[in-house]
């Protein structure tokens, strides 16, 4: 992870000289608000990685000598299939429709969003995935 770290805060680097030129340059507030606000994306990115990489073991990654079989096996623990963000699309997608039409459909989105959330967050307490 050191070396993702370095990239992202080499990455915030550049982004902050191209955030100044532009705005120096174009002098419109929109777009260099966006690069300042992806310089520190970049840089929280960075301080994360390279927070992490100091508490973790090397990873294969990290060794100019490692081969691509020394990084094989378990990643994670990765979450299976669910259908519970649809629910939570779906939901997500009314509310904000319901800003174009009419403050009443907030009422029928609700539920829905409501619904998503709770299997989402309990999904590992019910059902086929209990025992994970």
């Amino acid at each position: 992870m050191k070396i993702q770290g370095r990239m992202f805060m080499w990455l915030s680097v550049f982004v902050l000289a191209m955030a100044v030129v532009y705005g120096v340059w174009s002098k419109e507030p929109a777009g260099t608000t966006a690069l300042f606000l992806a310089f520190g994306l970049c840089i929280m990115i960075g301080f994360y990685l390279g927070f992490t990489a100091r508490r973790v073991d090397a990873g294969a990654q990290d060794n100019k000598e490692a081969d691509v079989a020394d990084d094989a096996g378990e990643v994670g623990f990765f979450s299976p299939h669910s259908w519970q963000p649809l629910a939570l699309g779906i939901g997500g997608a009314l509310a904000f429709l319901s800003i174009a039409v009419g403050w009443w459909l907030l009422y029928f989105s609700l539920p829905v969003v409501l619904v998503g959330l709770w299997g989402w967050v309990f999904e590992y307490y019910r059902g086929e995935n209990r025992t994970q």
